[in-house]
């Protein structure tokens, strides 16, 4: 007998587009791209975050190792180009950076959202494209609507615009959605075409 609550077509992901996301209205465009490949909105709210909200969305998931390891990646960047990180530690650099990235967040209203539905985090990833829009595939999110670089981005001293958040798995999507929304505020509903998805005999079609 299936486990219906464990089963993969319950598997969820949190998603928040940006505020540079919410100011290129973007947002109908960004909903779109996740619901006609067949996964199910089940929570949605517009905000503007604080500060402290982004922090702990940010440092929550990873922590330490998380600023340590964001550091590091940042020093190796830098000894790319020929330089040397301004920081005395890869954590002192991954604060600066969480730092950043809380103030983008937080800079204007944003859309939360938890998406549902076999393979959710790595579908929403895969159409999302890859942190840097320059180097994301055309037919992704980033890779379609915007055309921010790593190299602006260090050169402007801010953290890359890149519309949209999207957790990397579902174990980070386990923590990032109690940051967003309270059990209360997400939605159990059917959608018909749940039935065509994940019903194994497509039982009810015919009449």
């Amino acid at each position: 007998m299936t486990d219906k609550k464990n089963h993969p077509s319950k598997e969820r992901t949190l998603v928040i587009i940006k505020p540079d996301g919410v100011q290129r209205t973007l947002i109908g465009e960004i909903i779109k791209r996740y619901e006609r490949v067949g996964l199910k909105m089940v929570a949605l709210k517009m905000l503007i975050a604080t500060e402290e909200m982004a922090t702990k969305h940010y440092y929550e998931v990873g922590g330490d190792a998380w600023l340590e390891e964001v550091g590091r990646k940042a020093a190796a960047a830098y000894e790319k180009k020929g330089l040397k990180s301004p920081f005395a530690s890869f954590k002192e650099n991954g604060i600066a950076i969480m730092k950043s990235n809380a103030k983008y967040l937080s800079s204007g209203p944003v859309i939360a959202m938890i998406w549902q539905g076999n393979q959710a985090a790595g579908l929403v990833r895969k159409i999302t494209g890859g942190t840097e829009p320059l180097s994301s595939d055309i037919g992704t999110i980033r890779g379609d609507f915007t055309l921010d670089t790593y190299q602006m981005a260090d050169l402007d001293q801010r953290s890359i615009r890149n519309l949209i958040h999207a957790s990397g798995n579902t174990e980070e999507a386990e923590k990032e959605i109690p940051i967003w929304f309270s059990e209360n505020e997400i939605l159990n509903y059917r959608l018909v075409q749940e039935q065509i998805l994940y019903d194994v005999n497509l039982d009810g079609i015919l009449e």
